[in-house]
């Protein structure tokens, strides 16, 4: 196994332990005869300098992965970038952060007394964007704070860095001709769908269609006991072509902007 295969074999391993029904999906495909190809990868962080996004993409561009689009969340308050490895044989690779001094002081200030806490050689390590949550937990009522805000926050909170999606490339699969079949195909199987936006974000004219699962609820051990919260969730993309017949590589802003609500606590209470 090469580095980079190690790598995102270690992101899947730490991510499925965070959204069981990441493998059960896998499954499921692979029992029909599908050959489940990952479309790309999606990491959070903050903006602060220590932890930014260019940080958090360094063991990736270390590996030969080449900067390729920008995208800007201003209801979200989040930027981010994505990656390609030139062979195209790997996935993409999707990182956002959050704009923390468009947020409230209280804010801030709990953001970067937990970015202080992470050890200068986890943030230089490539096992960086696998290191989990490496600040000490907080408690709920702070959780609550940051989700009032911001959900992202409160789940990078909790979270920490890890992939928070997988992606299964469509266009890869045999047996659906588009994404409503494989939707109608989840939810015949128990999958609950982000409906943020509607089922399906995006369409063949954008170039990208995206659906996604909420994300799975797990119990998460805070500072003051164990809590049920949204850990991580489970897309799905179809690509289209565009003018050149290529197919389109990047993201649709608007489309991501509701993708990122698949682990708000509110998306699974409704």
């Amino acid at each position: 196994m090469d580095k980079i295969d190690q790598l995102f074999h270690q992101l899947w391993e730490d991510y499925a332990s965070r959204n069981p029904i990441a493998n059960q999906i896998h499954d499921l495909l692979q029992a029909k005869g599908e050959i489940v190809e990952n479309d790309h990868v999606a990491l959070r962080t903050f903006n602060l300098n220590s932890i930014g996004i260019e940080k958090l993409a360094r063991p990736f561009i270390r590996l030969g992965y080449e900067e390729k689009g920008e995208y800007e969340f201003p209801e979200k308050k989040l930027f981010a970038k994505h990656w390609e490895h030139p062979s195209g044989n790997y996935p993409r690779v999707f990182i956002s952060e959050l704009k923390v001094e468009e947020f409230s002081a209280d804010f801030q200030k709990i953001i970067e007394i937990l970015v202080k806490q992470v050890p200068p050689e986890t943030i230089k390590s490539d096992n960086f964007p696998i290191c989990g949550v490496p600040w000490t937990m907080i408690d709920h009522d702070t959780f609550e704070f940051l989700r009032n805000e911001s959900e992202y926050a409160a789940w990078m909170a909790v979270n920490g860095f890890r992939a928070n999606h997988f992606t299964v490339s469509v266009n890869k699969l045999k047996q659906f001709k588009n994404l409503q079949e494989l939707n109608s195909f989840l939810k015949d199987n128990g999958f609950k769908l982000n409906a943020q936006g509607g089922e399906i974000k995006g369409t063949p004219a954008e170039c990208l269609e995206q659906s996604s699962t909420l994300a799975n609820v797990i119990k998460i051990e805070l500072a003051d006991g164990d809590y049920d919260l949204p850990g991580c969730y489970y897309e799905f993309a179809l690509r289209h072509p565009m003018a050149d017949g290529k197919l389109y590589s990047g993201f649709i802003a608007k489309s991501a902007d509701k993708i990122f609500e698949s682990t708000d606590r509110k998306a699974g209470d409704k």
